[in-house]
């Protein structure tokens, strides 16, 4: 593969601008595919294979015409103080709110006018209109939400207090500033690691590049392959980071090639071929934790994964050929001022020498004296780091999983303000009703299913934690029954949960009795049934993901125990991770810090989530740092030295890399949807963790304990794995080898720079 990706590096730096074309090209493509493309398809978040799933399919057939999925709003009415809903005025106003609703938008379907439908509070001072459409909320059209926001100020003008909730206002979330600011950082962040402004943008802008093609792609293939407006969120989120980090690796290898006395077209291949090398795997492994999210069989998931795979391919794919054309236009303008004056010995500390000496007259670089710190010193910095991390991790045991809704929405959002007079007015569990679904048309004979809706109606009253159950309405057909039981403790609560599979128990009964079978369903028992469907994928997902990903570290490394090392410390950092998401959003540490004006559970998506994301990005660190250790260790040096020799080469680099990443994750801290929100911080705080403590201290503290067995492969596995050379061993054999190769001539004249 090294020779392969030589070859190709050379190729992209003398056809640059034929390569730089190309992905201009691309680029240009699909933004016209996206400026051209179809709205955004509707998420309907369907479950397959859940009970909720299944009742709202049923729903579907036996009561046509309905909508199960359609958006809705509540309009909440509050009478000022002293002052009730039955007032004449009040009343005059609510019903004029209610035509403004009826007549403002063609894909109104209906409104229950709150007076007809008793839907008052029992102080008299809250009552509330249920607005349904016939489209899903993403389908919603601007002049629709713009005639829901015009009737509630026209309630408002009246003297009422008006607020509007419902998943009718979803919009797809804003980041803000802070996500520019993280860029912003990435760029600092560069011009210090390399010392030249041209040098630092190129990441920049082939990360920019990258996002661009694939977003558009996303959007112009939005329609055509179902994906809904938030599939993009997390492929702009993994492009941008790995997008960078591959191309400035890419780079960095560039330059220490360059201080070595190469000519730049023979350096940009070396880079390529090495350090390119290592791009390709650690890109595997993130395609394989992003692609392994199909395992969930959650279709909002899955599209999210493969659309971030997607972009990765193409950030590698940037950093392979675009990177080394970039620098052929760039010039001696990539390298620092005094290049040409010292053989690039600014970059000695990065690029070290071959025999794992530090460079002459150059003072041994940090990340040289921190590896030699922890060799001796290894088991004080295995035990300081696992105990840290194990520590931080404690929060992670009462990690309670639901899904957002209003009530997780910043204070001063309407659809907050509606949540909480709704619960003040109703009761909290008014605002997750969960809806019972019985089918008759199975039932025993002499059974109907009136008589078995009753006797669910009756039995679920009897539960726990049950505030009311309405009366059963049923189909034209007569043999499908529904009826809404509104809990008494608010919609993520543990306590509504166990309502579910209480009422589910007693369904189960019932269905054994009549044969007529009871499914619940709901927005609260689809996100329980999300939550368990995550629980039940997490094991088989975890083992799919760090079974391949351990098996391509096998090939990469030719090693059992580093593989394994690997995967152990990402399991640790992710753990962490997760403790650090427990304390913030649902306990409440530093929550002001964060933004965080809502604590409650977790999303539920967050644990699976976090493990194929993070690994991946974890496998990247790993992947670069010890290819340098591996690459010297083959080249003769002791464990211990090569060690240090890959510090001395990747430390600086993949620290910079670690804080590039950090900051374009918590730019998405600033997001306005918790959701998003949760999924930066855990991601940024999961790379400082793996970066800072696990590759950085835990893996060579065991490297340095394990010794040469670190590197110990069976003979019979040795023959069976295919060698790939990432450490570009054949590659420096076959041009070593070559009378007229690159090397002979670079060793006769001087760089061209």
């Amino acid at each position: 593969m090294a020779t392969f990706l030589y070859k190709l590096g050379r190729f992209a730096f003398r056809r640059r601008r034929f390569v730089a074309l190309i992905w201009v090209a691309l680029l240009a493509v699909a933004g016209v595919g996206a400026a051209t493309a179809a709205s955004p398809a509707a998420d309907s978040f369907s479950i397959p294979g859940t009970e909720a799933q299944r009742a709202f399919d049923l729903l579907d057939q036996r009561y046509p015409g309905t909508n199960a999925d359609g958006a809705t709003a509540r309009v909440v009415f509050r009478a000022p103080e002293g002052e009730s809903m039955a007032d004449p005025a009040n009343k005059a106003a609510v019903e004029r709110t209610v035509h403004a609703l009826q007549s403002g938008s063609s894909q109104v379907d209906r409104v229950a006018d709150p007076y007809t439908a008793k839907a008052l509070s029992k102080d008299g001072r809250t009552a509330y209109a249920q607005v349904s459409y016939k489209v899903t909320g993403f389908e919603l059209s601007d002049a629709s939400k713009d005639a829901l926001e015009d009737a509630a100020k026209d309630g408002r003008d009246a003297g009422l207090r008006v607020e509007t909730g419902g998943n009718a206002l979803q919009a797809i979330p804003e980041t803000g500033a802070t996500e520019v600011i993280g860029i912003a950082i990435s760029a600092v962040v560069l011009v210090i690691t390399f010392g030249a402004l041209i040098a630092a943008g190129l990441p920049l802008l082939t990360a920019l590049i990258g996002v661009g093609i694939g977003v558009s792609t996303i959007t112009a293939l939005s329609s055509t392959l179902d994906l809904s407006s938030t599939t993009s969120t997390l492929a702009t989120m993994i492009g941008l980071a790995v997008g960078i980090d591959y191309a400035l690796f890419i780079v960095s290898r560039y330059r220490a090639e360059v201080a070595e006395g190469r000519e730049r077209e023979e350096a940009a291949g070396r880079a390529v071929g090495t350090a390119g090398s290592a791009v390709v795997f650690a890109g595997l492994t993130v395609v394989i934790a992003l692609v392994g999210l199909t395992v969930v069989n959650i279709p909002m998931l899955t599209k999210m994964g493969l659309a971030a795979a997607g972009t990765v391919v193409i950030a590698v794919l940037i950093a392979l050929t675009l990177i080394p054309a970039l620098l052929g236009f760039a010039g001696a303008r990539a390298l620092p001022r005094k290049a040409g004056k010292r053989g690039m010995s600014s970059e000695a500390g990065v690029a070290g020498e071959a025999h794992g000496r530090d460079a002459a007259g150059e003072r041994p670089n940090m990340g040289t004296r921190w590896a030699r710190f922890v060799l001796r010193r290894p088991i004080a910095v295995l035990l300081t780091a696992v105990i840290g991390l194990g520590a931080v991790a404690i929060p992670a045991t009462s990690l309670e999983l639901g899904l957002p809704d209003d009530g997780s929405q910043p204070t001063d959002t309407t659809q907050r303000k509606a949540y909480d007079l709704l619960s003040d007015g109703f009761g909290p569990g008014f605002n997750g009703p969960l809806m019972l679904v019985v089918d008759g048309r199975d039932a025993h004979a002499g059974q109907s299913v009136k008589s078995a809706a009753a006797r669910v109606a009756k039995e679920v009253r009897g539960l726990d934690d049950v505030a009311v159950v309405t009366p059963p309405t049923f189909n034209k057909a007569g043999d499908t029954a529904m009826l809404n039981v509104v809990p008494k403790s608010k919609p993520s609560s543990v306590e509504t949960e166990d309502l579910v599979h209480d009422i589910r128990s007693t369904a189960d009964g019932i269905a054994q009795d009549t044969g007529a079978r009871t499914l619940v369903t709901g927005t609260t028992a689809m996100n329980v049934d999300v939550s368990q469907k995550l629980n039940d994928a997490l094991v088989p997902y975890l083992a799919l993901v760090v079974g391949l990903a351990f098996l391509l570290l096998m090939v990469v490394f030719r090693s059992v125990l580093v593989p394994l090392k690997a995967a152990l410390g990402f399991l640790l950092s992710v753990v962490a991770a997760l403790g650090a998401v427990v304390a913030v959003f649902q306990w409440g540490w530093l929550s002001e810090v964060f933004g965080v004006e809502q604590t409650g559970p977790i999303m539920s998506m967050m644990p699976i989530f976090m493990v194929g994301v993070v690994f991946g990005l974890a496998m990247d660190y790993e992947v670069f740092l010890v290819t340098r250790m591996r690459e010297a260790f083959v080249h003769g040096e002791r464990p211990g030295e090569a060690v240090v020799t890959g510090f001395r080469h990747g430390a600086r680099v993949v620290t910079a890399a670690a804080v590039i990443m950090i900051s374009v994750f918590a730019g998405f801290i600033g997001s306005s949807d918790s959701m998003i929100k949760m999924i930066g911080f855990g991601l940024a705080i999961a790379v400082f963790f793996d970066a800072f403590l696990v590759r950085m201290a835990v893996v060579p503290a065991v490297l340095a304990l394990l010794g040469r067995s670190a590197w110990w492969l069976p003979r019979w596995l040795q023959k069976l794995l295919p060698n790939v050379d990432v450490e570009g061993e054949g590659l420096r054999t076959q041009l070593a080898g070559s009378a007229d190769g690159p090397d002979a001539g670079a060793a006769r004249e001087p760089a061209r720079v």
